[in-house]
């Protein structure tokens, strides 16, 4: 199977994710009546659009020049977080089974990125755009953010800190995803965990903007969660990890949002965060 092909794979189970989530959480008619809206929102926040796949593309000549660079000025803080957490993730993952392990490896990969583009589609179908410029504002931060600890330390995660302890779940359940996180990962930069912090981003987003979309954030807050336990669960983040991605996530919005509202002209209309 090549990358192209797992990509499709994905892309088709996402599509068909918000064929389902879409009327249950907009509404059949909120769809129907939405092209003005959403040409109106994709308008509006453009530049913002672009300037989040400057970001990405940054992120993407960093990450690679990276792994060298953090070896030449970063510090291993791997052993310090394993002798914080001991055995943790070993102790988590003795209690799998081949459902809990079929369920998390899914939301890691399928789930993850539903999770991603779902908010980016109902809030571009929102009356009020600053839904959608805060959650790609927040989406920037996270991997601009992001890139400083990943320079700064050098961190393996559990399942190659400890293979004898820790099992690489999900390449075991789905061998392919390494294509996919090959991509964007490296052994060294597990800290923090982006799938956490952008994950969180997303449930902390459906709680501000609640009222655009009420339907949204007990899903948004199952997935997100769901997504945080399976890179534990998975054997690919420490929780140190995670609870970095938190923290990343949270100061993400915030400054999100007080950019957003530093530099908008016009009120933020019934949407109260």
């Amino acid at each position: 199977m090549t990358l192209l092909s797992v990509l499709l794979q994905v892309a088709v189970v996402v599509l068909a994710m918000h064929a389902v989530c879409l009327p249950a959480v907009v509404g059949v008619d909120g769809v129907r009546g939405s092209l003005g809206r959403f040409r109106a929102n994709a308008r509006s926040v453009a530049p913002t659009a672009v300037g989040l796949g400057v970001v990405l593309g940054v992120n993407k000549l960093v990450r690679d020049a990276g792994v060298e660079l953090s070896w030449l000025v970063g510090a291993n803080v791997t052993p310090t977080i394993h002798a914080l957490e001991g055995r943790f993730v070993s102790q988590l993952q003795s209690v799998a089974t081949p459902p809990v392990t079929t369920y998390f490896s899914f939301v890691y990969v399928f789930g993850y990125a539903f999770l991603l583009v779902f908010p980016i589609a109902i809030y571009a179908l929102h009356d009020d755009d600053r839904p959608l410029r805060v959650a790609l504002v927040a989406y920037s931060l996270n991997y601009l953010l992001g890139l400083v600890p990943y320079v700064l330390f050098v961190a393996y995660g559990p399942r190659n800190f400890m293979p004898e302890l820790v099992e690489s779940l999900l390449y075991t359940t789905w061998p392919q995803a390494q294509l996919l996180t090959g991509q964007v990962n490296a052994n060294t930069n597990v800290f923090p965990s982006l799938h956490t912090s952008l994950a969180a981003t997303v449930a902390f987003l459906a709680y501000r903007f609640r009222s655009a979309a009420p339907r949204w954030l007990p899903l948004a807050a199952l997935l997100a969660a769901s997504i945080a336990v399976s890179t534990m669960y998975l054997g690919i983040h420490w929780v140190t990890d995670v609870l970095a991605g938190i923290v990343l996530a949270a100061g993400s919005v915030e400054l999100g949002l007080r950019l957003c509202d530093r530099s908008s002209r016009e009120p933020s209309g019934s949407v109260t965060p």
